[in-house]
């Protein structure tokens, strides 16, 4: 099981091929897509209400069974103007689905990743469960480990170490980069042809454009 978090505003095909390529390497039976309700680090003016923003997901979501559009970071009366910050959530879903069966994982982008000094109890988060980080063409995975506090990562020659070559291992839990990905569609392109009138055919699935357009979003 993989917990993929984030605005979505609005989803996109990238989100989805990150989505299909983790499932894919990593035999996952469930990705949670987990819209943010109040972001703590990327709230701005415009941003589509948390009610379009999870509509979207679950639009996305709908035709792949393994997706699940989550209302965990949707907050009291689900109208998202909570903030959730990741270490929480993760440990919801770890007290949840508590089975010997069930593996976690947190997935997210490189860029993102490489943000994790400045959330809440980050290293509490290292710790918690298994990370999938999807690169992009030209990231140096070196970089991963810069932002890892060192008394975090597992001693050479550790039995915890993770089979993948590429994997950083750390004393609980391991980083697995995800590089079968190469899509470079961002929100924020997707919301800037919105507003210049353009089409954003191809850039997000077509029934998350159709909403898009009859909702009158990011105009």
């Amino acid at each position: 099981m993989a917990l993929f978090g984030g605005t979505f505003d609005p989803i996109h095909i990238g989100h989805l091929a990150v989505a299909r390529a983790a499932e894919r390497c990593f035999h996952l039976d469930e990705i949670h897509f987990i819209p943010t309700g109040r972001p703590p680090h990327k709230h701005r003016a415009g941003m589509a209400s948390y009610a379009d923003r999870y509509a979207m997901v679950a639009l996305a979501c709908a035709d792949h069974p393994r997706f699940i559009a989550s209302l965990a970071e949707s907050g009291a009366g689900h109208f998202g103007r909570e903030v959730f910050y990741s270490v929480d959530t993760v440990r919801h879903f770890k007290q949840k689905f508590h089975g010997p069966d069930t593996h976690l994982y947190f997935l997210l982008g490189a860029d993102s990743f490489l943000q994790i000094p400045t959330w809440k109890d980050y290293e509490t988060l290292l710790n918690l469960c298994d990370f999938i980080v999807a690169s992009r063409p030209g990231f140096r995975v070196d970089a991963l480990r810069l932002v890892i506090p060192p008394e975090l990562l597992a001693r050479p020659g550790s039995a915890h170490a993770p089979l993948d070559p590429h994997a950083i291992a750390l004393r609980r839990t391991s980083i697995y980069v995800l590089d079968t990905v190469s899509s470079r569609v961002s929100a924020t392109q997707v919301r800037g042809r919105l507003d210049r009138n353009e089409s954003i055919r191809g850039l997000v699935p077509p029934r998350v454009e159709e909403y898009i357009t009859k909702q009158a979003l990011y105009r």
